[in-house]
């Protein structure tokens, strides 16, 4: 350990390989990926779902936008809680992308996380098609529109800027620098 890390409260941890084909050799690494899927799938059964319930209510009696974010914020409170520990709760090919960058996960992994992760999103939105089909049908899937008044571009640029948003919150939360100095609890 050199000068400059011993005066650090705190240890930065090791960049991840850019390549690690052993990782294709261990059953965490499988369990991983497939926390992921689940997660994902899960995830976005929740969701549409919950899209095509406030779509099928009359005006002020569903759950409304708030009550769509409440399951999106909880469904996500919720994955990765339970998947944090097996694979890191990414959930999220931005988060998984956002962290290969940072060398926080290998090339194998962040493209298996990905893989999994959109292939989660398909299964997901198909088992809410065929849970509720006429109403995915009739409702549009679920789908978010641009409201009227507002232009493409700026809902491109909303979406952008809430990804961004997600990506810095999960490089903050599991920042080991954090961990050392700033207490979550006052």
């Amino acid at each position: 350990m050199d000068e400059v890390q011993r005066k650090k409260d705190y240890v930065d941890p090791p960049p991840a390989p850019l390549l690690d084909m052993e990782e294709l050799k261990s059953w965490s690494f499988h369990r991983a990926v497939l926390a992921e899927f689940v997660a994902t799938l899960l995830f976005l059964y929740v969701l549409v779902a919950t899209v095509i319930g406030h779509q099928r209510q009359p005006a002020c009696q569903g759950v409304g936008p708030l009550g769509i974010a409440w399951a999106v914020g909880g469904m996500i409170f919720v994955l990765v809680y339970c998947t944090a520990g097996i694979s890191g709760g990414h959930i999220n090919p931005a988060v998984t992308l956002g962290l290969f960058v940072a060398r926080k996960v290998s090339l194998v992994r962040a493209v298996a996380y990905m893989v999994a992760q959109c292939l989660g999103a398909i299964f997901g939105a198909g088992l809410a098609k065929s849970v509720m089909k006429h109403y995915y049908n009739t409702l549009g899937g679920g789908t978010n529109v641009v409201v009227a008044g507002n232009s493409k571009g700026a809902a491109l640029g909303a979406e952008i800027i809430g990804t961004f948003v997600l990506v810095y919150t999960v490089f903050s939360a599991t920042d080991p620098k954090r961990n050392a100095r700033d207490s979550h609890v006052p």
